[in-house]
C-alpha cells in the first residue's frame, strides 16, 4: 500500500511539474502582449477598409446599417464574438444563441466608442487596443494583462 501512494504521489507531482512548466513556456508577458499588440495594430491599420480613430481604436464595416446610432448613455443589444489577436474566441453571444443587452458606458471604452460609430442594423469588426480594452488587468485566463483584442459586433436595437 506505500508503495502505491508512493507512486501515487510521483505521477502527481509529475504531472504537476509538467502542466507549470508547459504553462509558464506559453505564457506572456504584459510587456510581450503589449507590442504584439501594438506591431498588430500598426500593421491592420495599413489594411484596405480599417479606419482609425484618434484614441486608437479601429474598425472595419461590413454593414453600415440605416437605424438610430446609440449614445454612451443607452442601452444596446447586440450580437458579438470576441478573440484575441491571433484568433482564440473568448466570448461570443452567437455561440450562446442570444443577444446580449448592456448599458453602453458599462462597458470596455473600445465598445463604448465603436458602438457610437454605429446604427442600428450596422456589423463592424472592432480592433481595439489594450488601453482601451482591460489594459494591464486583463480578464480572466483568455485575455492576458496588456493585450489587444478583437471584436465582430452587429447592432441590434438601441434601447
Amino acid at each position: 500500500m506505500k508503495n502505491l501512494r508512493n507512486r501515487v504521489i510521483a505521477i502527481l507531482t509529475a504531472f504537476i511539474i509538467g502542466f507549470v512548466m508547459f504553462s509558464m513556456a506559453n505564457a506572456t508577458t504584459p510587456a510581450e502582449n503589449q507590442a504584439a499588440g501594438e506591431k498588430f495594430l500598426s500593421e491592420n491599420a495599413q489594411k484596405p477598409g480599417v479606419t482609425s480613430t484618434a484614441s486608437g481604436l479601429q474598425y472595419q464595416v461590413f454593414n453600415e446599417g440605416t437605424g438610430v446610432a446609440p449614445k454612451a448613455t443607452d442601452n444596446v443589444t447586440v450580437h458579438y464574438k470576441g478573440t484575441t489577436i491571433d484568433g482564440k474566441e473568448f466570448d461570443s453571444s452567437y455561440s450562446r444563441g442570444e443577444p446580449a443587452t448592456f448599458p453602453l458606458n458599462r462597458v470596455i471604452a473600445g465598445w463604448t466608442e465603436g458602438l457610437q460609430l454605429m446604427k442600428e442594423g450596422a456589423k463592424y469588426r472592432l480592433f481595439i487596443p489594450a488601453n482601451l480594452a482591460y489594459g494591464e488587468r486583463g480578464a480572466g485566463r483568455d485575455i492576458g494583462p496588456n493585450s489587444a483584442l478583437i471584436f465582430d459586433v452587429e447592432l441590434i436595437k438601441v434601447n
